[in-house]
């Protein structure tokens, strides 16, 4: 799986547009915009969503999926569970 956010964070880390994006993966331009406007995971077509990930592989991008080990060099980005409210009070 793959998230909206993650498609555009690893456009960021490349330096390029969603048109670029759509010609290195095969995929229309229309297709890789609504794809970036969805919430959370991305869905549709498998064969699309293949296409797009291995763009990203191509281009020395690897998308880490939650929970998922980083074992590779290199530098990347990863969002991390958010931490709780911490709350005052007295004791």
């Amino acid at each position: 799986m793959i998230t909206a956010a993650q498609m555009r964070a690893a456009r960021a880390l490349l330096g390029i547009d969603q048109r670029q994006l759509a010609e290195l993966s095969g995929v229309s331009l229309p297709t890789i915009q609504r794809m970036e406007a969805s919430e959370g995971n991305v869905r549709g077509v498998v064969d699309t969503l293949t296409k797009v990930i291995e763009a990203f592989d191509r281009a020395g991008v690897m998308l880490l999926g939650e929970n998922a080990p980083s074992q590779g060099g290199g530098r990347g980005v990863r969002l991390k569970e958010p931490s709780p409210p911490v709350t005052s009070g007295s004791a």
